[in-house]
Order: C-alpha cells, then structure tokens, then sequence
C-alpha cells in the first residue's frame, strides 16, 4: 500500500478540523483500530477507528451516524461482516483524509450511504468486496442496489477508487467491470418538485395562521401558566432531595404534603382550566378533561413552534434546514425606497458554501411566526439549568434557536442534551401527522381544477397526484411553490391566494429578480427564483400558439409572432426566454409580445394596445395577442371608464384618454367574437 502520510489531513470544513488537531493526520494508513477519528470541542474522543459507528455530531452540530454494520444490529442498518466493514472503513477514512477529502459531513454522509449498499450486497453474498471483479453476476446486481438518481454518482465514486487502488490496497471493480456497470444502469428521469395548488397552499397557510393568532391572543395565559408549572415542580424537587415528586397529581399515601413540604395542585386540567387555556389545548391537540395531562402543555407548545416554522417556509424560499436552525434574533428589517420595509430572514446555509449570515427576503406576515416562536423560545429556555446555560454561552454566544430540545422537567424521559447537537428535523408530512387537528384532511383532497393548475407549474407530476387523493404535503414543495408564486404571473389567479401574497409577491421579486437590494441574499434561493421565472415564462410561451390567443391583424401576423414557438417543447422555450428572443409580458387585453419596454403603457392604459387612441384607422398595436378569458377583467375595466368619462369634463385630454381606451376595449371584444381570427 503506497500512501504519503503528509499528504492526509482532515478536510472537513469544521473549527475543530485544525492542523494542531489530534485526529488531523494519522500516523499510518491504514490507521490503528484505536484511531481516534471524531473528536469533540471538549477534546473528547467520541469515535474511533475501529468502532462499529462513526458519529459525526461534532462536525454535524446534529446527530448523523456512519454505521458500519459489524455492531450490535440495528433494524434499518443491513449487518455486514467485519471483513467487508474494515475494507469500508479504509474507503470512508480516505474520504476524510485523502487529498480530495470530502469537505463537508453531507457529501461524506452521501458517499457512505452508497457505498455501504455494495459492501451489504457483497456481505450477503458471502464474499469480499474486494474479490468482487471474480463474480460477474454480484456486480450484474449492483444497479438494483443503488438509487437511479444517484447511479451516474456512484459509478464516478467506483472509478475515483479504482485510481486509488495504491492507496487503498484493493480494487472494488476495474475497468473492464466498471465499463459494464456503466452500460447497464438505468437511465434516470428527473421529476420537478410538485407546485401546491392555489386552493390547497392557501388552506394550508390559513390555518397556520390561525393557529399562530389564537397563541398570540393566549400568550400571557400560556406564558404564567407554564412559569407557574415550572415553579411548582422546582419546588418538589428541591423539597425531596432531587426525588421529583409531580405536583399534578395527588400524592399516593392520601396526604396533603404540608409536613413535607411538597405542593399538589390536583389534575393538571384544573390547572390549565385556571389560567384560561384549558379550551385552546383541546381545540389544538383534541384531548380534554383528565386526558389532559402536563405534557399537553409541552405538546402545544412544540405544535405551534412546528406551525410557525411550516409559515416561514411558506413565505420564503428557505430549505427546511436553514429554517429549522433559525434564532431568535433572525428577522431585520431593510427600509428600501421604493417599496419601504422589507423583511428579512438570517441565518445559516450550508448547501454550496457555507454562509453564517445568508439572507432570505420573506412577507412582512412572517414577523408573526417569529414573535411567536420567540416567545416559546424564551420560555422553554427557562427550564434549562443554570449550569447548562453557562456551558452553552461559553461554547455559543448567538441568541437561542427557535427550536430546540424539550427540557421541561415534566418530560416523559430527560434527555441528556449535547451542547452542538441539533434535534433530528421531521418530514411535513410527519409533523401534520402528529398535529392531527391542524389540518382537516377533505381540504387536502385534490379537486379536478388543482391537479389543473398543478400540472400548470409541473407538468410531470405522478401518479400520486390524482383526482380524489390526498395532496401529499412536503417541505420542499413550500420552496418550490413559494418560487411559482413569486412569479404570481397569471399562473395563479385563486382570489384568497392573491390576497396572501399581493403584499409580498412585488418587493420579494424585485429582490431576488434583479438584484436591487444592496444585501447578499442567500445563493440558492435567488437562484431557484430565476429559475423558476424562466420556467414559468416558457409555459407562458407556449400557450400563445394554441388557439385561444388571436391577433387583431389576422392569423398571419399571429404565426409571424409565434413561428419559434412549440406548444410541445418545454425546454426549447425555456432557453428562447433566457436568451430573450420571445417575450410574454401579460396586460389587461392579453400578452404583448414586444422584446423592448413599451412606451404606451398596457398595464394602467389600454389605448395604444387596441388601437383606440387612432382616430381615421383602427390600428391596435401590431405586438399584441388577445386573450378572452381577460374578458371579465377588461369588462371591470369598461365599467369603470364609462364611470369616468361621465365625470370627465368635455374636450379635456382626461376625456380623450378614456374615449382611446373605451374603442380599444370596443376592439378587443369585436377581434375575440371572431374564431377565425384565431
């Protein structure tokens, strides 16, 4: 095995991975079983070498396991044999040490989980991972093993380690081998994240909402409430010498506890009927009279912090994890000119780069979620002990998170916390699960006009998504729709989803558009946003060669307009509107088709569009396409001029305007009457 020893050193983007570190570089390689691989701020060895699991939380700040199979078995761990695990060790450790070294616990993770599923094939055949070149028909099962996503990933993986075969000491497939693999594994179709339908998003976001309102309108309820149920079990404990005796419940030998000391306050429903919140624990957790037990209160308390963290993902286009590990102190607020304040979301990302300080713009409605999960924040706070507290400070200064581990002394089980290690971060779908009143699951069934405008937004939606099914909610999807919903370019035309985002669709387009805030906003996020406009545009696009669109000038002019569209062709009209060779901007009558800014308006003034404001020949102009189904809005419209032009005095330039813009809409209804013209 040929390896230079000063060129391993840990890669892993961590302040505990220093040069000076005692896990840095092995002195051999392989390295010794006793090897310590992970050690902790405190200088505690928290894995070594030779341990059946490797626990990265140290470099993680959260629980992530590389398990190695040859431990204690686990249900969703396949065993391997302790041969094959020690040659996965050697791959994992060359990860971490090799001078292409993984950079971060993610993409260490990701290698691992892949290359264990080879190495507990390999185990389960009965042979060594690295005899696996003699069993043709062990590597002809490999591509049923490994995700088709991920197979062009970990086909790279086997060729980098086939390069390192010095360093390794082994060969897992050769070329030849690898060539064959290649051949075989199954081409992958990509699927979009689903976008929410407007019904849905909007069902959802309202009964977040809501819930987060009746906790404001009982916070000083809750907040006694809790501090007094703190209180009474500090006074127990401290009464018996640290044997906790719970207040909640009448002592078993029939006394009072005066000759101990100790307080009893009876079922905790009396408690909670008291201070005012009896009836809102039940409306939101459905458990009511002896059913509710102390724990209740902790349950609400962790269901509306998981409410608020669902409402800021629904207005921003943060990951789930970048807002789970949000504090307190996250929400500013920038006075921009233009559109006044907005509202912004700091925190940490660490998708690409890491940034400690990435920026999301969100809807001034999002400083709802924050107060309230603040305010939980600081009082569940108030549980941890003092020396707890201390140690925190001194390993992290930064304001606490929004969500953290329950430590009310009531708990079912204590947990013993570790200091940088984060709680494991739910699916939406488990948490609305466990919230099981949230959320009524009829107004999640999906309704022939949702799957309509779903398939809108993405058009490769499963099987899944039917007729009739329930509306299978995700995270990401909040990411993804709160994108389409930014662009809110017609797309979206559900009145009470409007209303959510007329507020915000504007100042949060400007900012991830085009870059007109003075701050850095978080990468990938902007990113999706741009993404997503040219996504939308080009569907936009290709509705204009269907027959629905006509131009006042006739047919011909229409297939001079759309000669380089297809209504087919996806992807080919997404790049014609990057390059900006086709241009959709939509207006009162239709779409303009004009690549340069328009002088005349379309917007706020219809006169130019439909021809209106030429007196001897009714000329509209030459880049519109009509739509009918803007017919009611252009029916508003005539309503409101012929209002005006009432009013307008005689032979004034407001009357000329409105008389320009009442023959335009005169126009517009005389083309759209016409099918042929389509």
């Amino acid at each position: 095995m040929k390896t230079d020893i000063s060129e391993l050193g840990l890669a892993i983007q961590s302040p505990l991975a220093i040069p000076s570190a005692p896990n840095y570089r092995p002195p051999c390689w392989p390295p010794t079983l006793d090897w310590p691989v992970v050690i902790d701020a405190n200088g505690d060895v928290v894995s070594r070498w030779g341990d059946s699991t490797w626990q990265l939380y140290p470099w993680a700040g959260k629980s992530v396991t590389l398990n190695f199979g040859d431990g204690p078995t686990k249900k969703m761990a396949t065993p391997i044999n302790p041969e094959n695990a020690n040659l996965l060790r050697i791959i994992t450790g060359w990860w971490l040490y090799g001078p292409n070294g993984a950079r971060g616990y993610r993409s260490l993770k990701s290698r691992f989980d892949q290359m264990r599923r080879l190495f507990a094939l390999c185990a389960q055949e009965g042979i060594l991972a690295s005899d696996l070149c003699r069993f043709p028909r062990v590597v002809d099962r490999i591509p049923e093993i490994i995700q088709s996503s991920r197979s062009l990933e970990f086909l790279a993986l086997l060729h980098e380690l086939y390069e390192r075969r010095e360093s390794l000491g082994f060969i897992l497939l050769d070329r030849g081998r690898l060539a064959r693999l290649a051949a075989s594994l199954p081409e992958h179709h990509t699927r979009q994240t689903p976008y929410i339908p407007p019904r849905i998003w909007n069902y959802q976001v309202s009964r977040l909402r809501e819930c987060l309102d009746d906790f404001l309108a009982h916070r000083e309820q809750v907040e006694k409430c809790f501090c007094f149920c703190l209180d009474a079990y500090r006074h127990n404990f401290a009464t018996t010498q640290g044997n906790l005796n719970h207040p909640f419940k009448w002592p078993s030998d029939g006394q009072s506890g005066k000759l101990t000391g100790r307080r009893y306050y009876g079922p905790f429903i009396e408690t909670a009927r008291r201070f005012g919140i009896a009836d809102l624990i039940e409306r939101w957790l459905g458990v009511s009279g002896n059913d509710m037990s102390i724990l209740a209160l902790s349950s609400y308390l962790s269901y509306v912090s998981r409410a608020g963290l669902a409402y800021l993902l629904n207005f921003s286009l943060m990951r789930v994890e970048e807002a789970w590990n949000l504090r307190t102190d996250c929400l500013q607020v920038e006075h921009d000119p233009r559109f006044g304040d907005i509202h912004v979301l700091r925190g940490r990302t660490t998708k690409t780069l890491s940034d400690d300080n990435a920026l999301w713009v969100t809807s001034p409605s999002a400083e709802l979620a924050v107060n309230v999960m603040r305010s939980i924040a600081h009082l569940r706070a108030q549980s941890v002990s003092t020396e707890q507290v201390a140690r925190r400070r001194k390993n992290d200064s930064s304001a606490p998170y929004f969500i953290d581990f329950e430590q009310e002394p009531w708990g079912q089980r204590r947990i013993k916390v570790k200091l940088n290690v984060r709680p494991t971060i739910p699916s939406y779908a488990h948490t609305i699960q466990k919230l099981n009143s949230l959320f009524d699951p009829e107004e999640l069934r999906i309704l022939p006009a949702d799957l309509t405008l779903a398939r809108l937004a993405t058009p490769t939606l499963s099987d899944e998504y039917e007729v009739g099914k329930i509306w299978p909610l995700a995270w990401h999807q909040l990411r993804r729709t709160g994108a389409v919903n930014m662009q809110a370019s017609g797309l979206v035309s559900d009145a009470s989803l409007q209303f959510q985002l007329k507020h915000v669709v504007r100042a949060m387009s400007l900012y991830y558009g085009q870059n007109h805030s003075r701050i850095r906003l978080e990468e990938k996020a902007q990113t999706l946003y741009i993404r997503t406009m040219y996504e939308i545009l080009g569907r936009h696009l290709q509705e204009l060669a269907h027959d629905r669109f006509s131009s006042p000038h006739g047919l011909k002019r229409k297939s001079e307009i759309v000669r380089l569209i297809s209504p087919t062709e996806t992807k080919k009209m997404i790049a014609l509107a990057k390059k900006g060779i086709v241009a959709h901007r939509p207006i009162l009558l239709g779409v303009c088709t004009n690549r340069t800014p328009c002088p005349y308006g379309g917007i706020d003034n219809i006169a130019h569009c439909g021809g209106g404001d030429s007196l001897d020949d009714s000329k509209p102009c030459p880049d519109v396409l009509y739509d009918p189904n803007k017919f009611n809005e252009v029916a508003a419209l005539e309503a409101i001029l012929d209002k005006r032009l009432a009013a307008a005095d005689e032979g004034s330039p407001l009357k000329a305007s409105l008389e320009a813009q009442k023959r335009s809409v005169e126009n517009y209804r005389h083309v759209i009457q016409k099918p042929e013209l389509r």
